[in-house]
């Protein structure tokens, strides 16, 4: 995300945390759980100096209940993103995924693999930036189990916004150099995630023109 716009981002957060206090941070974290690039490496650390630091409250302060409504407000927005997933995404796929490059044969590898580590991946993913945005919506749609969605999703969320309200605390004004960083650590995951999507893509070509290949072939010879 580029820097001008983070301040962007700042200037409304603080607003909000000075309106509204923890009960912002519920609703921004909520919002960037639910496939909305709100930088929770903003968020947090900003949380962790205004609502904690600047108040005179403790370190362990800023851990708990960062780690407390951060995970709360990222609980709510997976949910509604599961939701999208599993009761909108997934019959959208289910009809129109063939025109979106999706076929049944990749929704039934998807529904293999997240049935047997999907519950892991909810955990993992809180602690990846970008993929955390956006990780719920797949697991809605391939239908992973909800209870263990939801305690792995908050657990997982709990342990990086209550570290990044931390780091807040301890940086204090200076919160930004913890964002400054982490930032780098965008760039490969954004890279993997751009070459994953690149792979899919050829393999599905490839695969379809292989099929395209076999159905064409007992034509010609007949």
């Amino acid at each position: 995300m580029p820097i001008w716009l983070e301040h962007q981002i700042v200037e409304f957060l603080m607003r909000v945390f000075e309106t509204m206090g923890w009960g912002g941070v519920v609703v921004i974290m909520a919002l960037e759980s639910a496939n909305i690039p709100i930088p929770s490496e903003v968020t947090m650390p900003l949380s962790g100096w205004l609502l904690v630091q600047a108040r005179g409250g403790t370190a362990l302060d800023a851990l708990l209940l960062g780690a407390l409504w951060g995970g709360v407000g990222c609980t709510v927005g997976s949910l509604l993103s599961y939701a999208l997933g599993a009761w909108g995404g997934r019959p959208l796929l289910d009809r129109y995924g063939k025109y979106l490059m999706v076929s049944q044969h990749d929704l039934d590898v998807a529904d293999k693999w997240f049935s047997r580590w999907g519950e892991w991946t909810a955990f993992l993913s809180r602690l990846l930036p970008i993929v955390r945005t956006f990780i719920s919506f797949p697991l809605g749609v391939t239908r992973v189990r909800l209870l263990p969605f939801t305690v792995y999703t908050f657990v997982g969320s709990a342990i990086w916004c209550g570290a990044l309200a931390y780091g807040g605390f301890v940086f204090g004004s200076r919160w930004e150099e913890l964002r400054a960083i982490m930032r780098p650590f965008d760039i490969p995951i954004a890279i993997i995630l751009v070459a994953g999507f690149v792979y899919y893509v050829i393999h599905h070509v490839r695969r379809g023109a292989r099929k395209a290949a076999d159905q064409d072939t007992p034509a010609e010879a007949s």
